[in-house]
């Protein structure tokens, strides 16, 4: 019975991850690439994605909870696996280490993020382009900045091939070759994306 159960758990905990939370992700992502168009343009965008309905109801369901969930069982995960990359060292064994490490590193800058900007927002703060500037100026803040985004589009993009094996949509050495190479090009892509938008409000 404890086997099926934490059959069941990992299976919900790497659907959340793709499911809502990856979503969100690549919504958030694009929302903050409007950045690169200039502060007017961001702050419609940002202006638009606060204004929709329902949003607190939204955030709670498809945002918060599921993060929460995933982040739990994620580090039950983390703190009981058995990391054998001193033995064995396996392209696959180490992916599986760094997805334990990132998804540490992932949830401490998801915290930092969220204190920063949507409850200082809750707090009466605006959520714009300057806000952005100013947290960005400490050069320490942009530094831990480019870490998380890189921690969390790699959590997830190594998380889809999980994921995938998972789920039983690769299931042959060949297609998890493909899927390997396919979740490589997703984290290079996102990362880009979530960096340059970064860099954009440091000015460069």
């Amino acid at each position: 019975m404890s086997t099926n159960r934490e059959f069941l758990f990992r299976r919900l905990h790497s659907l959340l991850g793709v499911i809502p939370i990856g979503a969100f992700l690549i919504v958030h992502l694009s929302v903050n690439w409007f950045a690169t168009r200039g502060p007017d343009v961001y702050n419609q965008a940002v202006s638009f994605m606060e204004g929709l309905p329902f949003r607190y109801a939204m955030e709670a369901f498809f945002i918060f909870i599921p993060i929460i969930l995933h982040a739990v069982y994620g580090l039950y995960i983390a703190f009981q696996a058995r990391n054998n990359t001193s033995n064995y060292g396996y392209f696959r064994n180490w992916m599986f280490r760094m997805q334990r490490i990132s998804g540490v590193i992932v949830l401490i800058f998801v915290a930092w993020h969220t204190w920063e900007t949507r409850i200082a927002s809750a707090f009466g703060a605006e959520v714009n382009f300057q806000m952005m500037e100013d947290i960005l100026a400490n050069p320490a803040l942009l530094i831990f900045y480019i870490i998380g985004i890189t921690a969390t589009t790699f959590h997830f993009a190594n998380g889809l091939w999980s994921f995938s094996v998972t789920w039983g949509i690769t299931i042959t050495p060949k297609s998890q070759k493909i899927a390997t190479y396919v979740t490589a090009g997703i984290f290079l892509a996102l990362t880009f994306v979530g960096i340059r938008t970064v860099l954009v409000f440091v000015g460069i």
